[in-house]
């Protein structure tokens, strides 16, 4: 018996989601970002569809997953964000972020050495304050631009919170970032292709699209957005979520009433109940946060999760299911069973996290399965 859930991945959602991305922006350039195994979804799979769907870069966050990607015969232009190794950067054909002069520096050596010319994309920090050039900016972008081997072929920068209700210091960035461009190109610097529009500002900001798009998360359909703000509900409507989460009963327990449930003691039965225990725990990246604070869908209806959630097994209560439930029946952790949905979004409010934690947490550890 394998542990744990079942990821059901939706791989035509993924390619649905592209388009809608393509029709919101114009057409506009995508670089599809597949970092932390695509998000959960599993990396190669879902690479191929998008290259397949039309995306014309893939990015990454460091050079391993890139290498996986190519190993898979991958031959799409991948960008690195963070890792810009300069060895497998030219072993693997790969398009290095450079964050300052001391990278370039690297990478202009070994394309020197290897008698290359490597294309780069240089990362302008706006206002995020976590990597990227941040003073000097111009200068040391011409300075960079002088290097041997290196050719600038994009400029990018990145949101800070284009996901927040107050817009003021998102629309800062990109007048910082449109500045740094004009300085540029009075300078007789004009990189092709130019990226700051992340998930949330590909729904919020048009004006940062520039001529191309940095996707994530509206790739595999969650919200960037809180479930509380409905300013953009109908765009968002749109997407579809493309992961589903499913486990088993391993077992049916009928208890009498001032029965306690799992570690703590923290649920103590008020009747006769019946006690399902589901194939799956924080060990499998269901978050702890869930105890006493979830929902899982059988046989079409909302099932609460009840006492702490163990590292192995949780326990949901099913007294009042309508149908008696058996221990062959499916459990969605998240997904849609009949009217009911669970999204990523749901389960992140009541983690108090975000929906790219749920996502990334929960499909690391699940047996991935592919739809479509």
């Amino acid at each position: 018996m394998q542990r744990g859930a079942i990821a059901e991945i939706d791989l035509a959602a993924i390619a649905g989601n592209f388009r809608e991305i393509k029709k919101i922006t114009n057409n506009k350039k995508v670089i599809a970002v597949v970092k932390a195994d695509a998000y959960g979804h599993g990396s190669e799979a879902v690479a191929k569809r998008l290259v397949e769907s039309g995306a014309d870069f893939l990015s990454v966050a460091f050079c391993d997953e890139a290498k996986a990607l190519r190993l898979a015969g991958i031959k799409a232009p991948i960008i690195v964000l963070f890792d810009p190794d300069p060895k497998d950067v030219l072993d693997y054909n790969l398009i290095p972020v450079v964050s300052d002069k001391k990278v370039a520096l690297s990478l202009s050596t070994e394309a020197e050495k290897r008698r290359r010319v490597l294309s780069v994309h240089i990362k302008i920090d706006t206002g995020m304050g976590r990597l990227g050039i941040i003073q000097n900016t111009a200068e040391d972008v011409v300075s960079i631009a002088s290097m041997k081997g290196l050719i600038i072929d994009g400029l990018m920068s990145h949101f800070s919170d284009a996901d927040a209700g107050d817009l003021t210091f998102a629309k800062l960035q990109i007048s910082r970032f449109k500045d740094l461009i004009k300085t540029l190109a009075e300078k007789n610097l004009n990189p092709p292709i130019y990226h700051m529009a992340n998930s949330a500002a590909v729904i919020s900001l048009s004006e940062s699209y520039f001529n191309a798009v940095r996707p994530g998360l509206l790739l595999y359909g969650a919200s960037p957005f809180e479930l509380s703000d409905i300013n953009f509900s109908s765009i968002i409507s749109r997407f579809t979520q493309a992961m589903s989460i499913k486990t088993r009963l391993v077992a049916l327990r009928k208890v009498p009433a001032g029965t306690p449930i799992s570690y703590g003691r923290t649920f103590v039965t008020k009747r006769e109940s019946l006690i399902g225990v589901m194939s799956i725990g924080y060990a499998d990246g269901y978050c702890r946060l869930f105890s006493n604070n979830a929902e899982v869908l059988v046989r079409g209806g909302r099932i609460p999760v009840v006492g702490k959630v163990c590292m192995d097994l949780t326990m949901i209560d099913l007294t009042d299911i309508k149908h008696l439930a058996t221990e062959t029946d499916e459990v969605i952790i998240m997904g849609r069973q009949g009217d009911e949905f669970i999204s990523a979004n749901e389960l992140a409010k009541r983690a108090n996290t975000i929906s790219y934690e749920i996502l990334t947490s929960l499909g690391r550890f699940a047996q991935k399965r592919y739809l479509n």
